[in-house]
């Protein structure tokens, strides 16, 4: 039997930029990121939730639906042109139409022969002001998946899933190193100076949270910018996309305002190491979970 290797190293790219109102224009400076982070080491790429667009969940108007696409189609294309051409991974999450009437938000996964390995559909649909999303996404049917790509086994989900522990659990017990969380997620600038702190503190303790207990990395990747695409104050996003070890440390954090690659290196064998210093996923009693299935316990 081989020994099972000392290290197993992974640069990872997270690609962090503000979007404008011209999708090709997002499409075009999302492909130039990856390609400068990819002559720079990385090989994994990531990008921000829906970004080919603004955040248009802002309101609900049915013009927006023209901005879905089929997947495969032409941002699934050209994702797999940047990693063929470049050798790396790419997790790209689109807005899909996936027939008359039935749109997803989607990521998909390409290996780094371009090859399109699979989709995740997001699980978990907010409707909050100014995240109205329920309106334009069917919730997904594809499960808590893993990938098998040519640099580790991965798991994505996205945006507001990373609240739930379920769905990282499930992910991790899938096998993934990995946890990728393409993100939009912003302050309202009236809320701000009251509450941004805490907002942006939870949002960071629940995925670093994440890690700890499934023993993995977590890479999570957020746009910047002020957008107002209806008018009024907007959301002001705030950035700071980073990637934590599998004990929740902070390995990398981008800025809060500014375009970024952030390019951060992780040794995939500390996965087994924590998990067998730290064996929650052995030590799960999960004989006494079946309440889980339930909406709420009475």
């Amino acid at each position: 039997m081989n020994p099972r290797p000392k290290t197993r190293t992974v640069t990872l790219g997270l690609l962090q930029h503000a979007c404008g109102p011209n999708p090709q224009e997002n499409l075009k400076a999302c492909l130039e990121a990856g390609a400068r982070a990819a002559k720079n080491g990385a090989q994994i790429l990531c990008t921000q939730e829906l970004v080919c667009s603004q955040y248009f969940c802002q309101s609900e108007e049915h013009r927006y639906f023209e901005l879905a696409e089929p997947i495969p189609g032409p941002s699934t294309q050209a994702f797999q042109n940047l990693a063929k051409e470049h050798g790396v991974v790419v997790i790209a999450s689109l807005f899909e139409k996936r027939a008359e009437g039935l749109y997803h938000n989607t990521a998909v996964i390409i290996d780094a022969d371009g090859s399109l390995l699979g989709i995740y559909r997001k699980m978990h649909i907010p409707d909050d002001p100014l995240f109205y999303e329920k309106f334009y996404f069917t919730p997904g049917d594809t499960g808590f998946r893993t990938w098998d790509t040519h640099f580790g086994r991965i798991g994505v989900l996205i945006c507001w899933d990373q609240w739930y522990p379920e769905a990282a659990r499930l992910t991790a017990m899938s096998g993934a190193e990995i946890l990728f969380y393409p993100t939009a997620i912003g302050w309202h600038p009236s809320e701000k100076a009251e509450y941004g702190a805490h907002q942006h503190g939870a949002w960071e303790t629940i995925q670093r949270s994440h890690a700890v207990a499934n023993g993995c990395y977590v890479a999570a990747i957020n746009r910047i910018g002020l957008e107002q695409p209806i008018g009024g104050d907007g959301l002001e996003f705030w950035g700071q996309s980073f990637v934590a070890g599998t004990s929740g440390q902070l390995l990398g954090k981008a800025s809060v305002d500014q375009p970024e690659n952030l390019l951060v290196t992780v040794d995939l064998a500390k996965v087994d190491v924590t998990r067998t210093h730290w064996p929650f996923l052995r030590d799960r009693r999960i004989d006494a979970y079946g309440d889980l299935t339930r909406r709420y316990r009475d």
